[in-house]
């Protein structure tokens, strides 16, 4: 029979793709939506770049041959809209890529505590299906008004910001410790988001017409969302359908750590002057500005200057993404076995995912800066700077669980609220730099920011940053001591076979299936 966890691997995953794929569409589809298509308006054009221009000037003929459900109802209605493309400058693009954020960083902290307390299969499912709905809304709203499109993306980037906190919920009450990296890799389930939809997307403008990505996203997220209401629960013994085997495996290998009740009142005043919970906000700032700098821009920098069509532009943007994700699953991997077998601390294994992920593509980014005038470069370093990025699901991301199990909602939550504003201050910035200026130079300093960023992020983190499990994890109570010991020494099951034992308190008379499947991990360590 199929393990409970790993369907909910594979719906997690799919709830970061969905997650994701609501995020990005637009930055796609604005290359289509302006007039031009995105090309550059500059004095030196080149021959080629000529040639594309000379051929869009055919593109407003192809548009009326192209059905549109929308275009065709303000027609019948006799409402006026911009027929050739919206004519918006780079500032209120960049305004509206950003737009999604603007509100996003708000409800990290309070995701983070609505899962705790109602669940996170309600809230994360319906952050992404509220989110999902929204598309069904932004084709006609974006004819209506650039005012209202703005409005309407803020309520959906608002909403989502419930999701990824209220992930971690589940994450510390389903997965054993020495477990967490691969698991985490679910979340990168955004990656490949943003690696299939991308070119999906692509196509699907090339084929008909912009408006057609957001029926799609609405379809493929309103289909996860059911089956996410089906397959998922928000504890093993919740769980109608799993065995009883797995239950008490994965119950006896989270020992003290985790309490099912509460553990009392959230401990505020230690998680905000706890330096390892800064260390992480430190990361994934510069982490995801990084990351946002070039999953927002990268469809506008392959068009614009490197002067991509639309096919070739989702193409590039989204394999990036995809090598990230298979980044970020070896990596898991590798990690997890480095905890395994206790050939690194849980804390220096967080470094170096965090160093990798930071330091490392910040150098990358480095490079791209002074070498992304080369069209084969750009791609292949851009490639190469969001593939080690992958290696976020074994630090920061794993790190917020190790630290606090009961609080790893709330602690992401603080995590993202702070850590996710370079959504929206990266947009803006890159938005005053390329105002009337998309050249090579101004892109150039877009990328310089990001690896100062990206390379001081990453050494913060490595001088500075611990994952053991705090004392403030049970809230006002101090955490007993085989609890401590049994999350600090993860590695060593069989030191502490007693403490384990102690949450279950197991029938007396003999090993049953679940005690095998714990000796025999221990055995294997």
């Amino acid at each position: 029979a199929v393990k409970a966890r790993t369907v909910l691997w594979y719906m997690t995953f799919m709830g970061f793709i969905v997650n994701y794929m609501i995020r990005i569409n637009l930055n796609i589809t604005i290359v289509d939506m302006i007039v031009g298509k995105g090309a550059p308006v500059a004095a030196n054009l080149n021959t080629s770049l000529a040639n594309a221009t000379t051929d869009l000037e055919l593109l407003p003929e192809a548009l009326k041959e192209r059905f549109s459900l929308e275009r065709w109802f303000l027609d019948r209605a006799n409402i006026s809209y911009e027929k050739e493309g919206f004519q918006w400058s780079e500032k209120q693009q960049g305004a509206l890529l950003g737009s999604f954020f603007w509100a996003h960083w708000v409800l990290q902290i309070p995701g983070g505590i609505l899962a705790t307390k109602y669940g996170t299969k309600l809230i994360f499912g319906w952050a992404n299906g509220i989110g999902v709905f929204c598309c069904f809304l932004i084709p006609i709203v974006s004819y209506w008004s650039y005012t209202g499109l703005i409005a309407l993306r803020v309520v959906q980037g608002f909403i989502t910001g419930l999701a990824w906190p209220s992930m971690h919920v589940l994450t510390a009450k389903w997965i054993p410790p020495n477990e967490r990296s691969k698991f985490v890799s679910a979340y990168l389930g955004s990656s490949v988001g943003v690696a299939l939809f991308y070119p999906i997307f692509g196509y699907i403008i090339e084929w008909s017409s912009w408006e057609w990505v957001y029926y799609i996203c609405g379809v493929v997220g309103t289909v996860w969302f059911i089956a996410w209401q089906y397959l998922v629960f928000d504890s093993p013994a919740e769980h109608p359908r799993i065995a009883e085997s797995e239950r008490r495996y994965i119950e006896k290998s989270l020992g003290a750590s985790v309490q099912n009740t509460s553990p009392g009142p959230t401990p505020w005043k230690a998680i905000a002057t706890s330096r390892p919970v800064w260390c992480n906000v430190v990361a994934q700032w510069g982490g995801i500005w990084g990351l946002f700098t070039l999953m927002t821009h990268a469809p506008t920098y392959f068009r614009l200057i490197h002067h991509w069509n639309i096919r070739a532009t989702g193409f590039l943007s989204g394999l990036p993404h995809l090598m990230r994700m298979l980044f970020a699953y070896v990596f898991s991997m590798f990690a997890d076995y480095l905890l395994r077998t206790d050939r690194m601390s849980r804390t220096n294994v967080r470094k170096l995912a965090t160093f990798t992920c930071c330091g490392v593509k910040g150098l990358i980014v480095l490079a791209l800066a002074y070498f992304g005038y080369n069209a084969t470069a750009a791609i292949l370093l851009v490639t190469l700077a969001t593939m080690f990025h992958g290696a976020v699901s074994s630090g920061p991301l794993a790190s917020v669980v190790d630290l606090s199990p009961n609080y790893a909602g709330i602690v992401l939550g603080v995590s993202g609220m702070i850590g996710g504003m370079p959504g929206f201050i990266s947009p803006f910035i890159v938005g005053q730099l390329t105002q009337g200026n998309q050249t090579i130079d101004a892109w150039k300093n877009v990328f310089l920011l990001s690896s100062a960023m990206l390379t001081g992020s990453g050494i913060l983190y490595v001088l500075f940053s611990e994952s053991t499990l705090q004392p403030w994890n049970n809230g006002c109570h101090q955490l007993p001591d085989p609890g401590l010991k049994e999350l600090q020494n993860l590695g060593g099951v069989e030191k502490g076979e007693e403490e384990e034992k102690q949450p279950l308190k197991p029938e007396e008379g003999g090993i049953d299936e679940a005690d095998k499947e714990t000796k025999t991990k221990s055995e294997g360590d």
